[in-house]
């Protein structure tokens, strides 16, 4: 008898949970998207836009593309919390949610009377997941994401990283939060609070680089002679032969010997490795990354 694997797009293990999301911005309507796929109900409240503005939440007129994407399925509802019609629209929607999702300093969760003790008296079943810059007392500090990447040491050189990681991170912790206040929810049948630090997310991915693991000359900071990026002919080739059977096969391919197993991180190794790419064509690379097994990804620029 063969055991049927349900595919990972029909998992929806939150159907029947409804989420109400206060969160504007990126990591909360991030969070959403992935609560949506998994099955959830999800409403968000927005305040009423600006002039001449698309929607009240400042990812829908900076970046209408993302903010689509994250949205799609999503209930959006127009309340002002600061006025009383709002509020009757935010807790005749909280009275119907299992769990509430928020992005807001806690200043401004008690001007808006979403304090988790005045919530837990009102919907004793509510579960409440916080959005923060950083945990604790340090969660009234303005900040960013660039500003968590940068003291958590993932800010290198005068470049902005290549994507908002403390955002998206922090989206999958949120994700995470949910999930853990539904099951707690399931099992001892009352709501829970959680609190996401988006400056917790970027410690937590800036972990291999505090062990030591993508420090400069580390084997995965440029230390290993097959895990670098080096220019090709027409581009770039990432290329990731790390194990030792992986840069064994680089290295036959590129015609070079190595006299031991720590030779892959010697100079003249690199120079060898770096000479030999340098002189094939992002095609030729990738024709000999099937041909001979070898992780290697070509960039055209």
């Amino acid at each position: 008898m063969t055991q049927k694997t349900a595919s990972s797009s029909a998992l929806t293990p939150l159907r029947g949970v409804r989420v109400l999301s206060l969160a504007l911005n990126l990591p909360g309507p991030a969070a959403v998207m992935r609560l949506k796929q998994m099955g959830a109900t999800c409403v968000k409240l927005e305040p009423p836009p600006l002039a001449n503005a698309p929607s009240g939440d400042p990812m829908g007129t900076y970046n209408r593309t993302g903010y689509e994407a994250m949205h799609q399925g999503v209930l959006l509802v127009v309340a002002d919390l600061k006025s009383d019609k709002g509020q009757k629209t935010l807790h005749r929607e909280l009275a119907k949610a299992d769990v509430l999702l928020t992005s807001f300093r806690p200043s401004a969760l008690r001007k808006l009377g979403l304090e988790w003790k005045a919530l837990r008296k009102l919907y004793p079943l509510l579960s409440m997941v916080t959005i923060v810059g950083a945990p604790g007392e340090r969660a009234e500090e303005p900040g960013h994401d660039l500003t968590y990447l940068a003291e958590n040491d993932l800010v290198t050189g005068l470049e902005l990283p290549a994507t908002l990681y403390a955002d998206m991170g922090g989206s999958l912790m949120t994700t995470e939060a949910v999930l853990q206040a539904t099951l707690v929810q399931r099992l001892k049948g009352k709501g829970s609070l959680i609190e996401v630090a988006l400056s917790s997310a970027a410690a937590y991915l800036a972990l291999p680089r505090t062990w030591g693991l993508t420090q400069p000359g580390a084997a995965v900071g440029g230390g290993h002679a097959g895990y670098r990026v080096y220019p090709c002919k027409d581009g770039r080739v990432a290329v990731a032969a790390l194990e030792p059977h992986f840069a064994k096969a680089l290295c036959a391919v590129a015609g070079i010997t190595l006299s031991s197993g720590a030779a892959i991180m010697a100079p003249e190794t690199h120079q060898a490795v770096a000479e030999f790419f340098s002189s094939k064509t992002s095609k030729a690379l990738d024709q000999l990354a099937v041909a001979h097994d070898i992780p290697l990804h070509t960039l055209s620029k």
